[in-house]
């Protein structure tokens, strides 16, 4: 019997995906799940039940032929071939600085063992690194890279029967792993991503150009835990887009998710370092009170409750939306004057879809280190904000119930009631007008501008 190996990674899901189908080219399919100790080392605990609960859900359509072992990961894999007699592994590769280096180095095992490693998909539309300029270097602004993005053409998985071989006796890695976060009321699983995309974009996608950047409205598609995981691919999503103003915007953030992941395939040391070297030498704040206040950052108890409700949703589910997203990072680099890199290893922490691309340059684009041409004159003033982009008040009465009594004009701004204002919810631990200036100040004395 021929086999190959799936090493499944960013690719939990049967549909279109080519290192499936690449592996089913050679014979039965083993799929292979390792467990690497970096791939969890900075997850929190809903992270890692998405991530259990994914790969309960893909055993289940393989009729239970999915295998866990344990790493270090060269060594296991090489292992596993052996064992099962393959010759060659079939991946979806990892463009992250980690992964490539984890890949090189089995790539480099599997061949002195006489085996094969087999490149056949990516967790992007356009793999990092193909989309150039003309001269063949990378491009650094998101619109020309859109518009050439927008022109590469790409296909999807060729669909054939693949057949699973049974060697379930070998799963030697802690499988029950799967089982710990999983609810049998709540699977996560591609095919219930698929539903929740098909009755959103039916839905909402005509708004979604506006509807997006209300909190309090069910108005983006929330798959981007789906896609850090590959339990959809983006592929699938674009097929279903027409020439609506609502899908090209959608279609645009996806090419914003493959700008991130160029930019950092190309400068892989700006998961934690300025992509903007000039911007090393504006003053952050890490004293011990600048260690107070991102404790209360950390907690939803800034006192701005646009900020404090972004914090809350992410603690209670994983998630945060975008445009609190962007709120929320202003609020810590240019109200509280922290480190971005403090903000992003929060996320990393606490984000289902923390893709380590998005996060650490969409913290640079707000933090004014990264590829935005004019960024830190934007400060964000979370009232305004929130008045904006939550008049109702929806949001913040989920995320701050100590505040929910409050009418729609005092609910952004608590603190102007004075002696009224809710005694169990916390005053703004700073002044924003004032920390505006001063960011400002603080960039002005070391650009000149």
């Amino acid at each position: 019997m021929t086999v190959a190996v799936w090493w499944v990674r960013r690719d939990i899901r049967l549909a279109d995906n080519k290192a499936l189908q690449s592996a089913a080219s050679i014979g039965k399919v083993v799929p292979l799940f390792v467990w690497d100790e970096n791939l969890l080392a900075t997850a929190g605990d809903r992270r890692k039940d998405f991530l259990y609960q994914a790969l309960h859900s893909l055993d289940n359509s393989v009729n239970r032929a999915l295998i866990y072992r344990e790493g270090p990961v060269a060594d296991a894999v090489v292992e596993f071939c052996r064992l099962v007699g393959a010759d060659t592994v079939h991946i979806t590769e990892d463009f992250g600085p980690y992964g490539r280096k984890r890949d090189a180095a089995v790539e480099a095992a599997l061949v002195a063992d006489g085996r094969r490693l087999v490149r056949a998909d990516t967790p992007y539309v356009i793999a990092p690194g193909t989309v150039r300029k003309d001269d063949g270097t990378a491009l650094k602004v998101f619109t020309p890279f859109y518009k050439r993005w927008l022109n590469h053409e790409w296909t999807s998985a060729t669909e054939t029967n693949v057949e699973f071989a049974d060697f379930r006796d070998l799963c030697a890695g802690p499988k029950k792993k799967a089982d710990e976060g999983w609810s049998a009321n709540a699977p996560v699983g591609e095919h219930l991503a698929m539903d929740r995309f098909n009755e959103w974009s039916h839905r909402a996608i005509d708004e979604y150009k506006d509807a997006r950047n209300n909190p309090g409205v069910d108005g983006t598609s929330m798959l981007s835990p789906y896609l850090k995981f590959g339990i959809v691919h983006p592929r699938q999503l674009l097929q279903r887009l027409t020439g609506t103003p609502g899908s090209d915007v959608f279609r645009s953030e996806i090419a914003w998710r493959e700008f991130y992941a160029d930019v950092l395939f190309h400068q892989p040391d700006t998961t934690w370092k300025n992509l903007q070297p000039k911007m090393d030498a504006l003053p952050v704040d890490t004293d011990e009170l600048a260690q107070e206040r991102f404790a209360q950052f950390c907690e939803g108890k800034t006192g701005y409750p646009i900020v404090d409700a972004g914090i809350r949703q992410l603690l209670g589910t994983g998630w945060m939306h975008n445009r609190v997203r962007m709120i929320v990072a202003s609020f810590l680099v240019k109200d509280l004057h922290l480190p971005w890199q403090w903000g992003a290893q929060f996320f990393m922490e606490h984000l289902l879809d923390a893709d380590i691309a998005s996060n650490a340059h969409g913290w640079q684009w707000t933090a004014g280190t990264g590829t935005d041409a004019s960024p830190f004159f934007r400060v964000f003033n979370p009232t305004g904000q929130s008045e904006k982009f939550d008049p109702e008040g929806d949001y913040l009465r989920r995320w701050v119930p100590e505040i929910a009594h409050l009418d729609n004009k005092s609910i952004h701004a608590p603190w102007e009631l004075g002696l009224l204002a809710p005694s169990d919810y916390p005053e703004p631990i700073v002044d924003h007008a004032v920390e505006r200036n001063e960011a400002l100040a603080r960039y002005k004395a070391v650009s000149g501008k």
